[in-house]
């Protein structure tokens, strides 16, 4: 009963019921139209052949040359009188001279006069029969010819008994038809089906196999396979980025406990306020490390909570600036901000413009320039530093996640690798752009580009 209604519920079994029912239709009005215009046609042949006999006689009894037997019209059973005035009949087929009139007398000359009679004079009335009659006044004589409609009724009937084994015999040939082009069509969606079913997450470099027929469903398993590889590759960054968290969060870790276990070995020579200056620092890095991989993944998961008010860009740079120059290790040189406004967080974009500063004192040798600038409707900010530069072949790979460069920009530096990354999750949602300067020497250059508030 499950495999019935799968059946029954499947899009081949929809599709080719719709066609079916469709294509039923369409006959079965067409076989009823066809008969109808059959009989029609038929009967209209009918009329005019008995018009034209019956002008025939009408001729021949102004000329006074009708034959006292006149021939049967058409077949066997055709009747035919010619009545004078007084309704006395001049001349008539065999079996009709002697009957009554076959129909009452038209009421004056004209066109004929045609009508059906169920029973003629003279037959046996146990078996009616219906004919078609045309009655046609000449002068004063009345012209009856009829002919049975038997004929009629058996070629109609016989179209009908032949549409009524061929409507449904094209039906379901047509369904059989449709059930298989449709079956082949949807054949390899199914294999697409099986395959996905059996795609799982220690699985993901499989793939559905696409049909070499460039259709839709060729597209559709490309579309997926498109699909599984973003999939594929999102993974594994996650099992990278858990792998490197994990080991960011380790070290510190490890740290505080080898300094906690020293102290607790050797007592006698431990300073407790060294060590808790030790642990307190690790712990603010742990924490800024915690709060980093808090914001990236709500930048992942769409879930970060954003303002979008005006924001004084050239505002939070100086604010940076002034932290910069407090601390004292480089020099900033900041004589090219420009006053800039853009729309967004504040705070977002306050912790955006910090990592670019922090990234820069981190691997500067003396100095760091600062410059905000307009061009068009964008915003730019660009910071730039004199240390060892970016190779350019890694220019885009600054921005990964835990990325650490060879070399001088390199872990000892102190950074985490997830300064970069926040700053381009937080300008590209932004509606921006961050790329590093490629003519920039010596040194490395980022250069920010946000969409300015409209005035």
């Amino acid at each position: 009963m499950a495999r019935d209604g799968r059946l029954t519920s499947s899009v081949r079994f929809r599709i080719t019921l719709a066609a079916a029912l469709a294509v039923g239709a369409v006959l079965t009005v067409t076989g009823v139209a066809l008969v109808a215009h059959q009989r029609r046609v038929l009967t209209e042949n009918l009329e005019e052949t008995l018009a034209t006999r019956a002008a025939a006689l009408a001729r021949a009894a102004a000329a006074d040359r009708l034959p006292p037997v006149l021939d049967r019209v058409g077949d066997d059973d055709g009747q035919a009188q010619v009545l004078d005035g007084g309704g006395d009949v001049l001349a008539a087929t065999p079996g009709t001279a002697e009957g009554p009139p076959l129909a009452p007398a038209p009421p004056g000359d004209g066109d004929p006069v045609i009508r059906t009679a169920d029973i003629l004079a003279g037959d046996d009335e146990d078996e009616p029969e219906p004919f078609r009659i045309v009655s046609l006044r000449a002068g004063d004589a009345v012209v009856h010819v009829a002919a049975p409609l038997d004929d009629i009724a058996e070629t109609t009937a016989l179209l009908a008994r032949s549409l009524a084994v061929a409507v449904p015999a094209v039906t379901l040939l047509l369904a059989a038809l449709v059930w298989t082009l449709v079956g082949r069509t949807l054949r390899p969606v199914e294999a697409i089906r099986r395959e996905v079913d059996g795609i799982g997450a220690g699985r993901l470099d499989r793939r559905v196999p696409v049909p070499p027929t460039g259709d839709e469903v060729s597209r559709l398993a490309r579309t997926m396979n498109a699909m599984l590889d973003r999939i594929e590759d999102g993974a594994r960054r996650q099992e990278r980025f858990v792998a490197d968290a994990s080991h960011e969060l380790r070290t510190p870790l490890a740290r505080i406990r080898s300094e906690i276990e020293v102290d607790l070995a050797h007592p006698g020579t431990a300073d407790p306020a060294a060590t808790s200056r030790s642990v307190l620092d690790e712990a603010v890095a742990m924490q800024h490390l915690v709060d980093d991989l808090l914001a990236l993944a709500r930048s992942d998961a769409g879930a970060v909570p954003r303002r979008s008010v005006p924001v004084d860009l050239d505002d939070l740079v100086a604010r940076q600036v002034r932290r910069l120059r407090a601390g004292g290790r480089v020099a900033v040189d900041s004589r090219g901000v420009e006053a800039a406004r853009v729309t967004g967080d504040p705070d977002q974009l306050g912790r955006a413009v910090a990592n670019l500063v922090d990234n820069a004192v981190r691997h500067a040798r003396a100095a760091v320039t600062v410059s905000v600038s307009t061009t068009g409707d964008a915003a730019v900010l660009a910071v730039a530093d004199d240390g060892p530069g970016i190779p350019a072949e890694r220019r885009d790979e600054v921005f990964e996640r835990f990325s650490r460069l060879d070399g001088a920009r390199s872990a000892g530096d102190g950074g985490t690798g997830l300064g970069l990354a926040i700053v381009r999750a937080v300008v590209e949602g932004h509606g921006g752009t961050v790329v590093v300067d490629p003519d920039h020497a010596p040194g490395a250059r980022l250069v920010v580009s946000l969409p300015r508030a409209a005035d």
